[in-house]
C-alpha cells in the first residue's frame, strides 16, 4: 500500500460525502463523551503543595492566577536530567501565547509543572523561547499524586488508570522498573478558597488538544507512524519509494 488510489471527481465526492456520514456520528459521540466528562464529580485538594517559580514559592491555589479554572501540563523532566523530554517539548513548542488568551477569556489558566530543579527548568525554557510558566515541583508529592512520577517506593503505580497488573498485562511492564516520569494533564476548578481536581488525562488521551496531530490526521499519509493503516503511507516520506503497481 503506497498512496491513494486515483479516482475520478465524482468517485471521490460519493466516497467523501459516505465518510461525511461517520464524521457527523463521530462528532455527536465526541460531544456525548464530553458532557459525561463534565458530569465527573471533583474532589477536593486538600494537600498543600509547593511549587518553585521565578518569583518564588507559591501553592496550587497561586497557580490559577485569578482564574477559575487550572490547566497544568505535567511535562516529562527528572531531576536527573540535563534536558527535558523530546515528546513533551514537541507538544510545548505548540503552546502558543494567543492560545494561552484564549484559555484565559474562558477564566482558565494554563501552567507547566515538572519535577526538575527550577534552574534546570528556567535554562530550558530559555534555551527553547518558550514564555508560558513553569514551575517545579521538585521536593513535593505533587507528580507521585497525580501518578506522572511512578515510584513504588514512593506510592502504589498506577499509570492512565491502570495498575500494576493492568499494566503488565497490556504488555507496559517497563513502567514499574525503578522510577519513571510519564506525561499527562491534570485539570482543577477553584471555588472560593477551595481547589477541586476534576480531571486527569494521559497517553493518546493528551491528543484531543489538538497541535499537529489534529492537522495531520485529515491528511492522506497521516502521521506517518508505523501503526496507522493503511501500511506504507510512512514510506512515502521516509524516501522508500512504493510500488504502485503492486
Amino acid at each position: 500500500m503506497g498512496l491513494p488510489r486515483i479516482s475520478t471527481r465524482e468517485e471521490w465526492l460519493r466516497e467523501r460525502t459516505d465518510l461525511l456520514a461517520e464524521e457527523k456520528a463521530m462528532t455527536r459521540a465526541i460531544d456525548a463523551l464530553n458532557t459525561r466528562r463534565r458530569e465527573l464529580p471533583m474532589v477536593r485538594v486538600d494537600d498543600e503543595y509547593t511549587f518553585h517559580g521565578p518569583d518564588g514559592d507559591v501553592s496550587l491555589a497561586d497557580l490559577f492566577d485569578g482564574c477559575r479554572q487550572l490547566i497544568v501540563q505535567h511535562f516529562m523532566f527528572d531531576p536527573a536530567w540535563d534536558e527535558g523530554c523530546q515528546s513533551c517539548t514537541a507538544a510545548s513548542d505548540e503552546m502558543c501565547d494567543g492560545l494561552r488568551r484564549h484559555l484565559r477569556v474562558r477564566d482558565t489558566n494554563f501552567v507547566v509543572v515538572s519535577r526538575a530543579p527550577l534552574d534546570k527548568i528556567e535554562a530550558y525554557r530559555s534555551a527553547k523561547g518558550w514564555t508560558f510558566p513553569w514551575y517545579s515541583s521538585f521536593g513535593s508529592r505533587f507528580n507521585y499524586d497525580y501518578h506522572v512520577t511512578l515510584d513504588a517506593s514512593e506510592a502504589p503505580v498506577m499509570f492512565n488508570y491502570r495498575g500494576p497488573d493492568e499494566l503488565r498485562a497490556a504488555g507496559f511492564e517497563w513502567i514499574l522498573e525503578g522510577s519513571s516520569e510519564q506525561p499527562g494533564y491534570s485539570t482543577f476548578l477553584r471555588d472560593g478558597d477551595d481547589v477541586f481536581h476534576t480531571n486527569s488525562f494521559f497517553a493518546r488521551g493528551t491528543e484531543m488538544l489538538g497541535g499537529s496531530y489534529a492537522f495531520l490526521d485529515q491528511t492522506a499519509l497521516g502521521r506517518q507512524e508505523d501503526w496507522e493503516e493503511p501500511k506504507g503511507r510512512a514510506d512515502v516520506v521516509r524516501g522508500n519509494t512504493p510500488n504502485f503497481a503492486s
